[in-house]
């Protein structure tokens, strides 16, 4: 059978995509390469036709989740209040219930910093939503406010995905929520 000459670049961008969904759904160390191909209907083997490791793979699974995020934050940017409109979509029921297709960084992160093994696209990452809060907060700031907005969102939301109680997780997205525009509001209101 012959493929299309772009038929392995498909392949690869169907792994990557899946690869993404998966690790930051179920963990990097438990997404299996076997199982992931499988789900693809590929070979294991198949996969050093692609990667040279699972490591490439994350890399760029990360790449793609961030590429993902970015384009929903384009739009969250873009409303008449974003960082409301962030800080909302980011501590919402479904980011909670949705790690595989939400942000990278509440699962990823965490165990690539357990492994050791930091990446700059996580940098690449937080790097892009810090500039989009300091855009939004347009008060001269600098990186301070921003990086206690992204530490507080993902702290939060590791929190309310781990716990039992669903109506505690709920409560923890609520109060760190709220907390948190007033927060950005009460400075405003000083620095005016």
């Amino acid at each position: 059978m012959r493929y299309s000459p772009d038929h392995k670049a498909q392949t690869r961008q169907r792994i990557i995509k899946e690869a993404s969904v998966r690790f930051r759904r179920d963990g990097i160390g438990a997404t299996g390469l076997q199982p992931l191909m499988n789900a693809l209907s590929l070979t294991h083997g198949g996969f050093y036709a692609h990667f040279t490791s699972k490591d490439e793979l994350v890399e760029k699974a990360l790449q793609a989740a961030g590429a993902q995020l970015d384009a929903h934050c384009e739009m969250l940017f873009s409303q008449e209040r974003p960082l409301e409109a962030f800080i909302d979509n980011y501590l919402s029921p479904w980011h909670q219930t949705s790690p595989g297709e939400g942000c990278p960084l509440p699962t990823m992160s965490a165990e690539l910093g357990l492994r050791g093994q930091p990446s700059a696209t996580t940098d690449a990452v937080l790097g892009a939503r810090l500039k989009q809060i300091e855009a939004a907060l347009g008060d001269g700031r600098g990186d301070a406010a921003g990086l206690m907005v992204m530490s507080t969102l993902v702290g939060a939301l590791v929190l309310a995905r781990s716990v039992e109680d669903s109506a505690l997780g709920l409560r923890i997205m609520e109060v760190v929520r709220e907390s948190l525009k007033t927060l950005l509001q009460d400075d405003k209101k000083a620095d005016q």
